[in-house]
């Protein structure tokens, strides 16, 4: 069965949090990570939304999520209290949270700081640099990533980043949709996310790197948190981080299928994998 997509606009303190919902059942709340928008999820939404009332959003200064007046470099709380005003307006939490990459640490905020609104939290690939047993290495590779932005430019930076992260495949097609036939909204979002790059170039890839999960909050057992982990990320440091914040919550992370970004390519099996680990 198909369900339709129903886009609205949030207006929340200094900005305006798009968002699309579709589905029946609980809430899930779906945060992109990075310069993602609400566009990549859109596979791994439609074999949800038969069990979940599915909300992705674009984070604020991504993409339709717009400012009241000049972009300002990220803040992890208040993304996070974005994404609990977008639940609060819902009105049908607590809701499932589901975060990749970034967006993970966004949701891992959301848990820590707003209990009563969570349910489960699925931390999918979250860049935890902080809790390495030595983040400086990692911090340091950040660092060079900005200055490349500073100094070169956007595509110098983003050409690097997914070199650095074995997705040299998913830089060709987030700048640019492939040379065959997509959909409109692939393209769309292709579009959109490449647009995306110098915000979170300038503002918003080193507070996300540099965040510390509550820890001690966390491990409270409300809401329940998963960590989850590429099986094809193994050896590379996203993986590396995700597996130490696993360590300091004292859980087994689940593997899931594909890379980083499995959740496209992968989208009914991820959405199965999913799909347990919430229901656990």
């Amino acid at each position: 069965m198909t369900y339709p997509i129903k886009s609205a606009t949030l207006k929340v303190p200094g900005a305006s949090i798009y968002h699309e919902v579709q589905g029946t059942g609980p809430i899930l709340l779906i945060i992109p990570g990075g310069p993602q928008d609400a566009g990549v999820f859109a596979k791994l939404s439609k074999h949800l939304a038969d069990r979940y009332t599915v909300v992705a959003y674009d984070p604020r200064g991504n993409s339709r999520s717009t400012f009241d007046g000049e972009a300002v470099a990220l803040d992890m709380d208040i993304q996070a209290d974005d994404a609990a005003t977008l639940i609060e307006a819902l009105g049908r939490g607590p809701a499932f949270v589901f975060g990749t990459s970034g967006g993970a640490q966004i949701g891992l905020n959301l848990a820590a700081r707003y209990p009563q609104l969570v349910r489960a939290v699925v931390a999918h690939e979250p860049p935890t640099i902080m809790l390495l047993d030595d983040p400086s290495e990692a911090i340091a590779v950040d660092r060079e990533l900005y200055e490349t932005y500073r100094n070169e430019g956007v595509d110098a930076a983003m050409g690097k980043f997914f070199s650095m992260n074995g997705l040299e495949d998913d830089a060709d097609h987030e700048q640019a949709p492939p040379e065959f036939d997509v959909p409109p909204e692939a393209a769309d979002t292709f579009a959109r996310v490449s647009g995306n790059f110098e915000y979170w170039l300038a503002h918003g890839m080193m507070p996300l790197s540099l965040y510390r999960p509550d820890i001690d909050a966390l491990r409270k057992g409300q809401p329940i948190v998963v960590v989850g982990l590429g099986e094809q990320s193994a050896g590379q440091p996203i993986y590396d981080m995700g597996t130490a914040l696993a360590v300091k919550l004292g859980v087994e992370p689940v593997a899931f299928p594909g890379d980083h970004m499995g959740f496209g390519p992968e989208a009914q099996n991820f959405a199965e994998v999913l799909h347990r680990a919430l229901a656990n």
